[in-house]
């Protein structure tokens, strides 16, 4: 995953209408996060950042961000309290597991679209969208 072979061959646009699309099924919030920086542990990275980004504060703490290190070729998936409580460490462990064929394959939008679809199915099994659902966060790829 070279930093500048991945971000050149991402499809944001798909990746900006995967999340809206999952986001009309649920009252969850997925967010993709891209860090320029050389980092040695993405986890511990992303938890900064899911922190930063204010997902702590979603109404039902059910954010979900697929946090990607390209220059380190690492990244990290992490959801907040409310989802982690009924997926459990198995449901990010199959995210990342997924996503890593993909990204090996170089198949890079495609590795997010999968980390974005499995979050959201669990979303909306978990927290469906109810009638006074807002979007809580932007719908964007944030960069460093």
């Amino acid at each position: 995953m070279k930093p500048k072979n991945f971000i050149s061959k991402l499809d944001e646009e798909k990746i900006v209408a995967a999340i809206g699309a999952a986001e009309m099924k649920t009252s969850g919030e997925i967010r993709v996060y891209m860090s320029n920086k050389h980092l040695y542990d993405s986890l511990d990275a992303a938890v900064k950042r899911f922190e930063k980004l204010g997902m702590t504060k979603t109404k039902l703490h059910n954010a979900v961000l697929i946090f990607l290190a390209p220059r380190s070729q690492k990244f990290a998936v992490i959801g907040d309290t409310g989802i982690h409580q009924v997926c459990g460490n198995e449901f990010w462990k199959g995210i990342s597991e997924k996503m890593t064929s993909l990204l090996k394959e170089g198949q890079f939008t495609e590795a997010i679209l999968a980390g974005i679809g499995e979050a959201a199915d669990a979303l909306a099994k978990h927290f469906p969208q109810s009638p006074d659902d807002t979007d809580e966060l932007p719908n964007q790829i944030i960069r460093d």
